[in-house]
This record gives structure tokens, sequence and C-alpha cells, in this order.
């Protein structure tokens, strides 16, 4: 597995720094011209690699038009080529959840899966509408990127200690010196990005060499709500990354001030443009309508948000050998009415982040991952399987009669929805509704399962639970009250 590190340039000089930023513009032509022929139906018909490309360009002199060396500029190809591949893939991957909808026939699925694969798609008029349909003609606008060959590049240590990066510039035989602020030399093809004056340095290390990949994980299965106040709720009872709340929290009421008093200057700006003081125009957009501090104070929340993700998820890993967790990448829309304010907190929760750092350190540390449907996980009792009533951080459930912690019931569901045999990951939730309430009517009129599956008699024994006399007097008095419910009429 490899994992991505950024080293940063410091104290770059701002003429070494224009003549990246104008090689980078050069080369964001060469990956607007690659999107632009090989990123459309066409393109793929084509079949070409980027070698073939790169040899296309050279013998027709396609490459002379950038003015930049030529292993920067076939960089640039491969690059573009593989961004081009990897797009195509994840809109192959619709393609194929339609094509098993679409038919039972194992002969006519294999073709058009067959057909998907080797980029034949073009001539079938079903997949070629669906193709179109979710692969959109792609176009670059990346200009602020470079990328170095692994052998194209050197490091040097100074005397003070301080470590060089000297890449190839615009002209043969010059090498752009780059300060940078870490102390280890970057390794294999690197990508050079280039934001608000300074340089970041992206490459890649193997996953096996780090420091956490080295810690052991536990030996229990356990499983995991996602929250918004804490990152995480495992099974337990305990919680992780309980800072995780107030940071979106206090970013989302900032960035709510801050796009208010934006919004106000550009008024201002606009308002003057008409009036004819372009001069007081100019001077708000360029002093107070900038976007190199924003970008920064981004950068630090995203880090800060992706450091109290990461640490809560290694603190869960270090007791269990299997994480249990919900996926969340298929969205449910809620019936009740949020206020302003809470829509805009929650537009900022990052389960993003979190599902990224629950697979990334689960594969270096060894740990398994299994995901599980989440419907209706936080709306169900743990004890008893019938769905309640959420509120807040509470959940009451009407027929044990106990209030539980809403976010600790619900890793406990996820937990035992691992060993469901009746609520698969892709079940829809509607049909997990169902299964849910026949649950609780077999277990209320006490009726035996009809089916014979070994699966049915170990959900029914999960469920079911006795009426007995050590339960409270008002328990078993609105147990034998629902119980009267489902009873026929005119029955002894």
């Amino acid at each position: 597995m490899k994992v991505t590190r950024i080293a940063y340039s410091a104290g770059l000089n701002p003429g070494k720094y224009a003549a990246l930023r104008e090689q980078a513009r050069r080369l964001g032509r060469v990956r607007s011209e690659v999107w632009q022929r090989y990123g459309s139906v066409s393109g793929v018909a084509s079949g070409l690699t980027d070698r073939q490309v790169r040899d296309r360009w050279l013998a027709d002199g396609t490459h002379v038009q950038f003015g930049v060396l030529a292993n920067a500029w076939k960089e640039t190809v491969r690059d573009a080529m593989a961004d081009i591949a990897a797009n195509l893939a994840a809109a192959k991957v619709e393609v194929r959840r339609a094509i098993g909808r679409r038919t039972n026939d194992p002969v006519e699925r294999k073709r058009m899966l067959n057909a998907l694969k080797a980029d034949h798609w073009a001539g079938d008029r079903f997949l070629s509408r669906l193709m179109r349909e979710h692969w959109k003609r792609g176009r670059s606008r990346t200009h602020t990127q470079i990328v170095v060959r692994a052998d194209n590049y050197n490091t040097l240590v100074d005397r003070q200690g301080r470590l060089w990066l000297a890449v190839p510039g615009l002209q043969r035989r010059h090498m752009v010196k780059i300060p940078l602020s870490s102390t280890v030399a970057p390794r294999g093809t690197l990508r050079l990005i280039l934001r608000g004056g300074r340089v970041e340095v992206h490459y890649q290390i193997d996953a096996s060499l780090m420091r956490s990949s080295q810690r052991p994980c536990g030996d229990r299965k356990i499983g995991v709500d996602k929250g918004y106040t804490e990152a995480l709720t495992d099974s337990d009872g305990d919680r992780h990354g309980c800072g995780l709340g107030e940071l979106l929290t206090a970013e989302s009421d900032r960035l709510k001030k801050r796009n208010r008093r934006r919004a106000k200057l550009r008024s201002i700006a606009n308002t003057a443009a008409l009036r004819g003081d372009h001069a007081k125009a100019h001077r708000i957009k360029a002093n107070n309508l900038g976007t190199a501090k924003r970008d920064r104070q981004a950068a630090r929340h995203r880090a800060r948000v992706r450091t109290e993700t990461f640490t809560a998820v290694h603190r869960v890993v270090d007791k269990a050998a299997t994480v249990v967790a919900e996926d969340l990448t298929k969205t449910f829309a809620g019936r009740q009415k949020l206020g302003k304010n809470i829509i805009r907190r929650l537009a900022a929760w990052t389960k993003g982040v979190t599902a990224e750092a629950l697979a990334s350190v689960s594969e270096r540390r060894g740990s398994a991952l299994v995901h599980v449907n989440a419907a209706y996980t936080s709306q169900t009792c743990h004890r008893c399987g019938r769905l309640g009533r959420r509120g807040g951080d509470k959940f009451h459930c009407t027929w044990c009669g106990v209030v539980w912690q809403a976010d600790v019931n619900a890793a406990i569901n996820v937990l035992q929805r691992a060993s469901d045999p009746d609520i698969a990951l892709r079940t829809p939730h509607l049909r997990v509704k169902q299964i849910l309430q026949d649950r609780t009517d077999r277990h209320r009129t006490r009726l035996p399962v009809q089916d014979s599956s070994p699966g049915h008699h170990r959900a029914e024994s999960e469920t079911s639970e006795p009426l007995s006399n050590e339960q409270p007097v008002g328990s078993r008095l609105r147990s034998l009250r629902q119980l009267s419910v489902f009873v026929p009429r005119g029955s002894s």
C-alpha cells in the first residue's frame, strides 16, 4: 500500500517561483490538449496508450508548440492519460450495476461486461447510452502542476543542514533549486503543486515503512458508529475523537461570518465599478477579496480534522482485529426539518475523511474492516430489535421502556448487523424496515417462523425474549397492551 507525503518549500525566491509558475502554465496546455483529444468517445475508440500518443506528437511536431523540455511534457501526457483512464473506470462501475439490473441471462450479461471491459461499448446502444450518461466529456483546467520523473531531480543538504530539491526548469541543464522545510528527502515520481507562492512536493512511500504500520492491532471484534460531535463511538461505549464536533462547528460559524463580510465588500466593489470608480473596485478586490489567506486557513483546518480523525481510528484499531462500520456512501433523506444553522454545520461533516481513515489504518495495521447496511441502525433498540425514537443523543425504546445513549446503541446495532443473515450490505432501506417490523410482529404474537432455514431460526432466537415476572410492572403492562393489538376479534 502506498501513502502520499507532502513536503513544502520554505523561503522560496520569487524569481524561482515565477519560473516554476510559467512552466506549470505551459504544461497545463499539454494537459488540456490530451483531454481535448482523448477524453471523449472518439479518444477511447482510438485505443491509444500514453506512449503511442507521445510517439505521434513527436512524429507530427505537436510537442514543439508547448515550449517545454521533453521529459516534462511526456510525464504530463502520461499523467493526463492515467486521469482519463481513472475517470472512465469510475463511470464503468455504475454501468456494471445497470447491467446486473437489466438482465438475468448469464450469456447476455457476460457479453455486455466483456464489451465494457474491452472498450467496445460504442457499438452497443444500451452500453453507449449508459456510458454517455455516466461519463461526461472531460476537460482540464489544471495549470499549477509539474510532474517530475524519479531520475530527473536531485536532492542535497547544505552546511546548515537545510534540504534542497533541484528540478529541471524551462532551459536545458538549468535546474531550479527549491529549499524544503522537511529533513526527509522525497523519493520516486514527484508532483509539484504551486499554491499561494509556495511549492508543495507530493510523493508516495510504502506504508509498511511507516511507524504506525508497525503497531499491532487488537484481538476483538468491535462495531463503530460515525458521528458529528465525535469521530467514532464503539460498541464498548468509548468515544474517540471528541474534539471533532467543536472543530467543525467553529469552522462553519467562522466561514459564515467571513463570507457574509466578503459578500458585502464584493457588493461595494461592484457598485463602485458601476459608477465608474474602478480604482476603488480594484483596491477592494486586490486587498480584501483574495484567496491566499483563505486557502491557508482551509488547509490548516483540513489538517486538524484529519489528525483528530486518524487518531480516533488508531485508538479503535488498538483493541480491534475486526472493525465493523456502517456504509454511508448511500444517502438517506430524513423527514425531520432542521434549522439553517444545523443544516449548515452538518454539511461540513467529514464522513468521507472518517471512511478514508478506517480503510487506510485498518489496511496498514492488519485489521479487517467490514461494512454493513446502515439503514435504521440508529433507530432500532439493540436489546429487543424494535424500532424506537431517537432524540438528540438519547434513544427511547417504547418496548423496553429504557433510554439508551444513542451513539452507543447504534454502534452495538452495527456490530450485530455484521452477523445478520437477512440484511445484506445492498438491501434497500424499505426492505430493511419491513424485515425489522416482521421480526417485531413475530415476537409480539409469538408465531413460529414459517421458514425452516437456520438463518431465520437464529434471527428469531436473537430477537425473541419471553415475558417474565421479573420485568417491571409498567413494562409488562405495555407488553400485554401491545400483544392485545394483534389478537383477532372473536378469539378466546
